[in-house]
């Protein structure tokens, strides 16, 4: 049998950059900047609402969640992806690779059903906003806060464990990270169930999610149309406008990405999407809830001030 033939992996090669390697100088510098910024970025942003006293609300608990996803949700990936860009030795060993894989996925999934909380929490406060104390108490939004961590966690052990059962006989990963579809790329089994686990994990996470945050807008868009004047439609609309912009990216990157029909065979189009939600999304969600949100830039003001008087 073919069986007989496998050899045991220890170590995987991450090619994802190889091809291009007059890039490889230029793609370090852009990635350092972008990891520093989104550090610095989600730090300065869970900081910002810790220190004031006025950003102690639902929202911007989900927001600080939210940022310390971000912070080690690029840090599972990035470094490992800068050091491969200046090392000729792009290895990393068969355990690192699924402890990669493992926190990867298990932020992935804990960011989108994150989302998935915040998205309710904006419903609560526009279609709901007399009850929106009682209903997003601080034992719900301590659930809602959990939750996404418990799912996506489960969701990444199960994924590791159906995918490190495998036999491998590539150990070169067309990736510059240990993604799911570039390892059962390299399997020489039979992978039709472990892709079918997988796509259902991924199907799940993505669209139950994405059916909660759609839900949720569809019924604050109904509650925006029957308000009177324009001005009112506006100022309601702002409150969620960065939250919507932030779904829009991050699942229309992972969408591309893992619910295409056939992954394996366009593996080179996923490293350009996978570059998007895993190195430069965390980057955009601090500018994206701050820059578009009169609350936290009214927060920054204060803290400037509060400093220049000190």
């Amino acid at each position: 049998m073919a069986g007989d033939n496998f050899t045991e992996v220890t170590l995987f090669s991450l090619s994802g950059f190889a091809n291009h390697p007059e890039l490889q100088a230029c793609l370090f510098l852009v990635f350092l900047f972008i990891y520093l910024f989104t550090v610095l970025g989600n730090m300065g942003l869970i900081l910002l609402i810790k220190t004031d006293s006025r950003l102690h609300t639902p929202m911007y608990f989900f927001l600080r969640n939210l940022a310390f996803i971000d912070i080690f949700y690029s840090s599972t990936v990035t470094p490992k992806a800068l050091v491969s860009l200046q090392s000729k030795q792009k290895y990393i060993s068969f355990v690192g690779c699924f402890v990669q894989m493992y926190f990867f996925v298990g932020l992935a999934c804990s960011e989108c059903f994150l989302l998935g909380s915040m998205g309710y929490d904006r419903f609560v406060a526009i279609c709901n906003p007399l009850l929106y104390n009682a209903v997003m108490s601080q034992r719900v939004c301590n659930w809602l806060g959990a939750m996404p961590y418990a799912i996506g966690f489960t969701n990444s052990l199960v994924s590791v464990c159906v995918i490190s059962s495998l036999s491998f006989c590539n150990s070169t990963i067309n990736h510059f990270f240990c993604d799911t579809t570039a390892l059962l790329a390299l399997s020489c089994t039979d992978v039709f169930n472990t892709e079918l686990v997988i796509f259902v994990l991924a199907g799940f996470t993505i669209l139950s999610s994405l059916l909660i945050v759609t839900a949720t807008y569809i019924a604050i868009l109904l509650a925006i149309l029957r308000i009177q004047s324009a001005e009112g439609r506006q100022k309601v609309f702002s409150t969620c406008a960065s939250h919507l912009m932030g779904v829009t990216v991050f699942y229309g990157c992972l969408i591309f990405t893992y619910l295409q029909p056939d992954n394996t065979s366009s593996l080179t189009q996923a490293q350009v999407a996978s570059v998007f939600y895993t190195i430069v999304v965390p980057m955009l969600n601090p500018l994206i809830y701050s820059l578009r949100n009169k609350d936290v830039k009214d927060a920054l003001l204060r803290t400037r001030h509060r400093k220049w008087f000190l």
